[in-house]
């Protein structure tokens, strides 16, 4: 078979017997095709002909296209993965990925907001209003729970318990985890269910938490442009993501004193060392405190 049907191979793999989500599927394929373009390019079209400095040669080809280092390191793991898949099930003779390293300087430091940009971004929508009262409880919900966008989005009104005070929601390879949120983020909510989801629904039925004004869910693009505008209109100067919210979350909680493997358990991630990355950011925000406030810089 040639590289192409491999990595159909290779997709079809990853959701059906590992059932992962569509949209990890979707990056992993556009990766994929990227390296076979790449491997054409340079008469390859036999996986077994693929040697490590064939693929240290991607990887400085993508650095000299000016992609995003988190962009690299994901190529390089869905390379890995694909290699490692092909050999496991005697498609290809060898793994020629199993050495290469990911340099250090790829692995990108997760931008977090500072507590009173967190407050201002917070406090910027317009709870006098159903759209405000849904846009702060979305805000206040994802900054409560550490959610991905994908995880917001696809909240059902059923996965909130605020009596308990939890929210339930499927992250990364369907794996679902239970966080708690805390006052102000239930408090945010029922007012959102009080005085605006019955109006955005229409006399419509939904089983999503959060609805546009069409009455059905919201998507993925309308969270990213909510969360930018309002960090514009509050004069945030660092650059805003639905993903900031998430990292404030963990980065704060790590600053106050949480423990790694509840925040790992939190955000749901798999491997504590992707959990881990957060700690540098407080490693710097230290020496940084250091400087400005200790007598003998």
């Amino acid at each position: 078979m040639s590289t192409r049907d491999l990595i159909e191979v290779f997709l079809n793999f990853l959701s059906v017997e590992r059932g992962l989500a569509q949209n990890t599927i979707l990056a992993y394929n556009r990766d994929l095709l990227r390296y076979d373009r790449f491997l054409r390019s340079i008469n390859i079209n036999d996986v077994n002909k693929i040697d490590k400095e064939n693929i240290r040669s991607y990887l400085v080809y993508q650095k000299e296209k000016e992609l995003a280092s988190g962009t690299i390191a994901r190529s390089l793991v869905a390379i890995r993965l694909f290699h490692r898949f092909l050999l496991r099930d005697k498609l290809s003779l060898r793994d020629p990925s199993d050495i290469i390293d990911s340099p250090r300087l790829w692995k990108k430091i997760p931008n977090a907001l500072s507590l009173s940009e967190i407050e201002k971004l917070l406090s910027a929508p317009n709870i006098r209003n159903k759209k405000g009262r849904r846009d702060k409880a979305m805000l206040e919900t994802m900054y409560a729970a550490g959610l991905r966008v994908s995880e917001l989005t696809n909240l059902k009104v059923e996965d909130v318990n605020l009596d308990a005070g939890f929210v339930r929601c499927l992250g990364k390879g369907k794996k679902e985890r239970v966080v708690p949120i805390g006052r102000t983020a239930i408090l945010s909510i029922r007012k959102y269910l009080a005085n605006s989801r019955l109006k955005f629904l229409k006399k419509k039925a939904s089983k999503f938490l959060f609805l546009n004004h069409s009455g059905s869910g919201i998507s993925r693009i309308y969270v990213w442009k909510l969360i930018k505008s309002y960090g514009k209109q509050v004069r945030i100067k660092s650059p805003i993501k639905p993903h900031v919210l998430r990292h404030s979350f963990a980065t704060h909680l790590l600053e106050r004193g949480a423990d790694l493997r509840s925040v790992q358990e939190m955000l749901g991630h798999a491997n504590i060392s992707t959990t881990q990355i957060y700690t540098h950011i407080n490693r710097d925000r230290l020496k940084t405190i250091h400087k400005t406030f200790h007598p003998r810089p």
